[in-house]
């Protein structure tokens, strides 16, 4: 009888499987990832505190449109950056649910929140604990605009660490792309006929990209909905007076469904995937 073959993995795995996929830029995305990125400092004027956070992060939640919005919903929200991106721009009329799973992680958003926040914006906020995932189980088609910052693969962090790194193999994408399936499954049912959703991610692989928009198409795409991809339009204007005059948003590329901001093109900005997904449902 055969021995099971072991699946390849640790460092040699982890630059087989990018170097296939960036074989022309994959060296210098790896420069990248080991440089320092500059932060941008984000302060809105009544704020305690300033917060720091990447101008890709940034351009994806200003690539959530927010005209005519109500309820908004941030499903995976720690540690707040784009939290704080999203309320920044709301109406005085709307409402921001802002979640986090993990209880820790959600007292650290709860703290960006009120800390980094004027109490005029911040009284509109309902920081919650929730599994994004079940949430569907309890509510449907609530939210008018939804931010998915799915927990993902994140292979500049992994990069970046040693132990992570000897621990890779491409098992580890699968068990990822699961959960963001069913995070983004759930936001789809969350979001209200006519609604907008930005999903995101800061990973490199395809199967967590466009492999996810892939999917949801061919669930959500039949004959009683629509799901369409909306164009980036990201508004410096939005937010030029909670940034340094001298910011400027980090260039994009355009994929399948969505949008990629790799380090190597953006002075170390990401790495962002964002798609912008609009829901019909037909009569």
């Amino acid at each position: 009888m055969c021995a099971k073959q072991k699946k390849p993995s640790g460092r040699e795995a982890f630059e087989e499987y990018y170097s296939s996929l960036f074989p022309e830029r994959w060296q210098k995305i790896k420069e990248a990832f080991v440089k320092e990125n500059t932060p941008v400092e984000y302060h809105i004027p009544g704020a305690e505190k300033s917060y720091f956070l990447d101008s890709a992060s940034v351009l994806a939640a200003l690539c959530l449109p927010l005209d005519e919005s109500e309820n908004i919903l941030d499903l995976c929200a720690a540690p707040g950056g784009k939290t704080l991106v999203i309320a920044s721009r709301m109406s005085s009329d709307a409402r921001l649910s802002s979640n986090e799973r993990s209880p820790e992680r959600k007292h650290r958003l709860a703290t960006v929140v009120s800390e980094c926040l004027p109490e005029s914006i911040s009284s509109r906020i309902l920081v919650s604990c929730s599994d994004g995932a079940t949430w569907c189980r309890r509510q449907t088609e609530c939210f008018d605009r939804i931010l998915l910052d799915a927990p993902c693969s994140s292979e500049r962090h992994v990069f970046n660490d040693e132990k992570y790194l000897s621990q890779w193999s491409l098992s580890r994408i699968k068990t990822v792309a699961m959960e963001e399936w069913a995070l983004l499954s759930s936001a789809f049912r969350l979001l209200t006929p006519g609604g907008i959703m930005v999903y995101s991610t800061c990973a490199l692989c395809p199967q967590e990209n466009d492999g996810m928009m892939e999917r949801l198409v061919k669930k959500f795409g039949k004959e009683e909905c629509t799901v369409t991809f909306l164009e980036a339009k990201p508004e410096l204007s939005e937010i030029k007076d909670f940034v340094n005059d001298d910011f400027k948003l980090p260039p994009y590329e355009k994929t399948l469904y969505g949008y990629q901001i790799l380090p190597d093109t953006s002075g170390g900005a990401g790495p962002i995937y964002f798609s912008i997904i609009s829901k019909q449902i037909h009569n």
